[in-house]
């Protein structure tokens, strides 16, 4: 286990991404959205994904120097092509003009097409917050979840992200997946050689399954709620929300048409949409209420979850996002702990390119 400061991932990154023909400020940019998740324990969002983004780029499916730009747009909403640009750059950029539209109309909505993998929903979501704004942000991704009674992979993990500002406490942050747990988990579980629980998985056949590597050979992972005698149904139903606003709303593909974040898995023939898409938000609180009067209102809405009665008084009660910010924390002033196949992986990629 290694060690290092988010500083040094954030150089080593970003010269990754300038490697790979990206100009300065979008390197810094992808760089910035990788390294903001391993500060705040989103380990596998974070830059464990480089290798992935450079086996796509090889595989002449990410457009480093990209035409990111809008293609409509009335009042308070428009829809951006990405040009097939790093999700990492292009939905940042989806964002700042959201925040510009909330602050004149009082929310601005954009939806995003033509786009990649955008990293962790959570960094997105929170350019809100400095702007005393609530933020939202949310993507397709891979088809690697079958509906509740199929066995055909027809949605990815499709994260849902919101920020809210608060006074004193630290911001809530929710940001989960519409999936029983992210597929970064799984491979984390692999490179650490752990067992998952029962229920993130099923094999090709639609049978429960617990095999890390079922992944490659057809399996899935399940929809929020796990199996179907838990509710599987509710994940299914907003995994598919996501897919209809990030997808079907933007122009992007959708459903089993997504591309895959795996080179090793193939595009499909017949694509109804352009790349990945995206659904960005941010709302102007002040629109509804007074400002400050709101984030006291946050502060107390926290404060009163976080001291509700415990089950054991060893184990506190956390509200969303509590614990990143604590992890953030800790890592600012101890480095960001890199798991041996990461920092493996990362010192391949400073050999492939020279750095």
């Amino acid at each position: 286990m290694q060690v290092v400061s988010k500083n040094e991932l954030d150089v080593l990154s970003a010269d990754i991404f300038m490697s790979m023909g990206a100009n300065v400020d979008d390197a810094k940019q992808a760089a910035s959205v990788l390294t903001s998740a391993d500060l705040r324990g989103v380990d596998s969002h974070g830059v464990s994904r480089l290798v992935g983004y450079v086996a796509l780029w090889e595989a002449g499916r990410i457009n480093m120097i990209p035409n990111v730009k809008i293609v409509r747009e009335h009042k308070s909403t428009f829809t951006i092509d990405g040009d097939c640009g790093l999700g990492l750059v292009v939905a940042p950029r989806a964002m700042a003009i959201a925040i510009e539209r909330a602050k004149v109309y009082g929310s601005g909505w954009g939806a995003v097409r033509n786009s990649n993998h955008f990293g962790v929903a959570g960094y997105h979501a929170m350019m809100a917050l400095p702007h005393d704004m609530i933020g939202m942000a949310m993507t397709n991704a891979t088809p690697f979840i079958p509906p509740t009674y199929s066995k055909e992979a027809m949605l990815g993990t499709n994260p849902i992200a919101y920020a809210f500002p608060t006074h004193q406490e630290n911001p809530l942050v929710i940001d989960l997946a519409t999936s029983s747990v992210a597929r970064g988990k799984i491979e984390i579980a692999k490179r650490e050689g752990k067992k998952i629980p029962k229920g993130w998985m099923v094999d090709k056949h639609g049978n429960d399954s617990q095999n890390v590597d079922e992944l490659k050979d057809g399996g899935m992972l399940t929809p929020l709620g796990s199996l179907e005698e838990l509710s599987s149904h509710k994940g299914y139903a907003l995994g598919g929300l996501v897919d209809l606003l990030c997808g079907v709303l933007s122009g992007a593909n959708y459903g089993k048409w997504v591309p895959p974040f795996v080179p090793y898995l193939p595009v499909l023939p017949d694509l109804p949409g352009k790349g990945l898409g995206h659904f960005v938000g941010a709302m102007e609180v002040e629109g509804f209420q007074d400002t400050h009067e709101f984030k006291l209102r946050m502060d107390h809405w926290i404060r009163s979850f976080k001291n509700a009665k415990r089950i054991n008084k060893a184990q506190p009660v956390f509200v969303p996002g509590e614990k990143e910010f604590a992890t953030e924390a800790e890592r600012k002033v101890n480095g960001i702990p890199l798991n041996d196949k990461v920092a493996s992986d990362l010192e391949v990629l400073k050999k492939k390119f020279g750095l």
